[in-house]
């Protein structure tokens, strides 16, 4: 099994609700926690946690990423939900976190930001802002 599969960012937020050990790993860079926004977990007594796949300007993969993880103590059989800008990034963390061992790592389809408008532009189609889920800017 490559990954657990792709979520839509509503049923990630219902599974947040519901599932005690589940977790939300934003993948982004700092640049995007602190100029874009994050989803704020506070109404489910958690924490959004921050980790960069990649990281700005370079966006430079982060060779730490899973040592980065793992060493937040994430049970290897909790629910993880990987969240970026728009559901690439995320993937490949969750393919990554699977190889490792974590036994059911969800990507989050579509991501904070969501896919481009025919303008160009993101958060008008999908995605964590789009759906009006709680979040934050920085």
């Amino acid at each position: 099994m490559e990954y657990a599969g792709d979520l839509d960012v509503t049923e990630v937020w219902n599974r947040l609700w519901n599932e005690p050990s589940a977790v939300l790993v934003d993948v982004r860079t700092a640049a995007e926690w602190n100029y874009v926004g994050l989803p704020d977990l506070s109404s489910v007594n958690r924490e959004v946690l921050c980790k960069e796949w990649q990281s700005y300007p370079g966006m430079d993969r982060n060779e730490e990423f899973l040592a980065e993880i793992e060493g937040i103590g994430i049970p290897k059989d909790a629910p993880i939900f990987l969240l970026c800008r728009s559901g690439v990034r995320s993937k490949n963390a969750a393919i990554l976190l699977t190889a490792a061992g974590f036994e059911t790592c969800f990507n989050v389809t579509a991501g904070f930001e969501g896919d481009k408008d025919d303008s160009g532009h993101r958060g008008k189609i999908n995605g964590w802002k789009h759906a009006g889920l709680p979040w934050g800017q920085g």
